[in-house]
């Protein structure tokens, strides 16, 4: 009971120094939510520091921007793209589209086969025999989408 009326005595500075230690612990454990919730606290001492307000509706500003600013972060963050100087490589199938390739194996009934570096990869399209020169066009999973090469 000391601690809550020694923090009811103190005011606006419990909330500024709540939110910087909530600030303080966001560098020690990272990842966003305490850095809002420390700003929040700090608000809501700064509020309260001009304008004396009771303990509930303290803690009803303090959640409110609390929970906004979470929201309005996580939103932003999703939003944007992770930059990346590899934005293919999680997508095996997407570094072959275009490529040009000769069917290792025939297509019959609507799949067969290439070589591709040290892999066979399945492919799909129309029959065709094997040695057919064709380009990748497209996947589906790990399926390659292939067309054939018209001759010149």
């Amino acid at each position: 009971m000391q601690v809550i009326e020694f923090i009811g005595s103190a005011g606006p500075w419990a909330w500024i120094v709540g939110g910087l230690v909530l600030l303080a612990l966001e560098l020690v454990l990272p990842g966003g939510f305490l850095l809002w919730m420390g700003i929040s606290g700090v608000i809501t001492g700064l509020i309260v520091l001009f304008q004396p307000i009771g303990w509930p509706l303290q803690w009803l500003i303090f959640g409110v921007l609390s929970l906004v600013s979470i929201a309005l972060w996580v939103r932003w963050s999703r939003s944007r793209p992770t930059p990346t100087d590899r934005p293919e490589l999680n997508e095996r199938a997407s570094r072959h589209l275009g490529r040009e390739v000769v069917l290792e194996q025939a297509i019959t009934q609507g799949f067969g086969r290439v070589v591709l570096g040290d892999s066979l990869w399945r492919v799909s399209g129309g029959d065709m025999p094997a040695g057919q020169r064709v380009r990748i066009v497209g996947h589906d999973g790990a399926v390659l989408r292939v067309e054939p090469i018209e001759p010149a």
